[in-house]
């Protein structure tokens, strides 16, 4: 363990493009990509548990603010996770295992040599992240946003028509609500949260080639492609419902915590926090994830489960579902509804559910909200939806 290691704070640009190009050849150290929009407050502390060597910024390199700790030879880029339901931890991922996902999402989008990839995720994710790399591995120039913008996506998918990209769901319903043409796109690869039917079946409709993702940073981003798990990647359920994940685009471990990766391995397989089941097939469908199984009057109700049968509702246009406190019933089911053209009501939603899941999962509680709150990283912000004080 001599690799040296960089905190990577610059905007998505031909700079992080290089670095992370570095990182991947060996030619340059390993990166750890960081918003330089995060509040000092937080970046102090993710630069502390990170104990990188030096810190890029738009202004310059500066040492690290404390003693620094190398990286496993052959790491390449280390990920913060989303801290979506607790503590973010650093994920170590080598290059070999960055590369074998990309090329596994090239071949299983079609994506030729050259072709272009548009990128305007946050590339402090891994979402971001492998976007880059896939350009990088196919040798094609990448088209890089600094962040999400309507205007500027649909300028650029004109201008370089074809040109694959990877969306979470709120950014796609965006696109089409501003008259984007799906179809002008090569693979449309969404990931980052489950997403509403109807939004998959309108996209369809208009002739995007549309690609479902599963995955996260400790499998170098999606690896299960509509139910499929990509070349050299396996998709497991065990006994306790949990999805099992294993192959060459496995992570390396967690940075400075071996109790952490030794927790979340089981052999060769990564057992995450979803719940799933196998389909005919051996097809994956994402049931949800375990810490947000919601325990209402004793009964156990998966919460992403609930948000599914919802999304199919011809009166909503987006949905979570959450669990909140409950005198009662210890938690209730809560709905947070984004509605379409006409608002549905409690009762009506509450029957909807009851007709393809039983009776305690139907929502007692419905919020009616203009946009599901999001983390940077595109997922619904749970914290937050689990406040009654939205």
């Amino acid at each position: 363990m001599d690799r040296r290691l960089h905190a990577v704070v610059l905007p998505p640009g031909p700079r992080l493009l290089a670095a992370l190009a570095a990182a991947l050849d060996g030619t340059g150290p390993a990166i750890c990509p960081l918003s330089p929009d995060l509040p000092e407050p937080a970046l102090r502390a993710l630069l502390d548990v990170l104990a990188p060597h030096a810190v890029e910024t738009e202004a310059g390199t500066a040492p690290g603010p404390g003693e620094p700790a190398p990286v496993p030879d052959g790491t390449a880029v280390l990920i913060a996770t989303s801290g979506s339901t607790g503590t973010p931890k650093i994920v170590e991922l080598s290059a070999a295992a960055l590369a074998h996902s990309a090329r596994g999402t090239l071949e299983r989008v079609g994506a030729g040599r050259g072709e272009r990839w548009l990128c305007c995720v946050p590339t402090s994710h891994i979402s971001g992240v492998q976007v880059l790399v896939r350009a990088l591995v196919s040798g094609g120039e990448p088209l890089i946003h600094p962040r999400f913008d309507t205007g500027a996506v649909l300028a650029a998918a004109s201008e370089a028509k074809g040109a694959h990209i990877s969306l979470v769901p709120t950014q796609l319903r965006r696109l089409l609500d501003a008259g984007a043409d799906p179809s002008r796109f090569g693979a449309i690869i969404l990931g980052g949260a489950a997403a509403p039917p109807g939004l998959l079946a309108e996209t369809r409709a208009r002739g995007g080639r549309l690609h479902t993702t599963y995955g996260m940073s400790e499998t170098c981003g999606g690896c299960v492609y509509d139910g499929v798990p990509l070349a050299g990647m396996r998709a497991d359920v065990g006994a306790d419902g949990r999805i099992r994940l294993a192959g060459s685009s496995l992570f390396t471990g967690y940075r400075r915590r071996p109790d952490l990766t030794a927790a979340a391995m089981e052999g060769d397989w990564f057992v995450t926090q979803d719940l799933g089941a196998l389909e005919a097939g051996g097809r994956l469908r994402v049931r949800g994830r375990a810490d947000d199984v919601i325990n209402t009057g004793g009964e156990k109700v998966v919460a992403g489960e609930v948000a599914a049968a919802l999304a199919r509702h011809p009166k909503i246009r987006d949905v979570a579902v959450v669990g909140r406190p409950d005198p009662e019933w210890g938690e209730r089911v809560a709905a947070v509804v984004v509605p379409a053209a006409d608002t549905p009501g409690l009762g009506e939603l509450r029957a909807f559910v009851r007709e393809t899941l039983p009776a305690y999962a139907a929502p007692r509680e419905l919020d009616l909200v203009d946009a599901i709150p999001l983390l940077p990283s595109g997922k619904p912000d749970l914290a937050r939806l689990r406040s009654d004080q939205e």
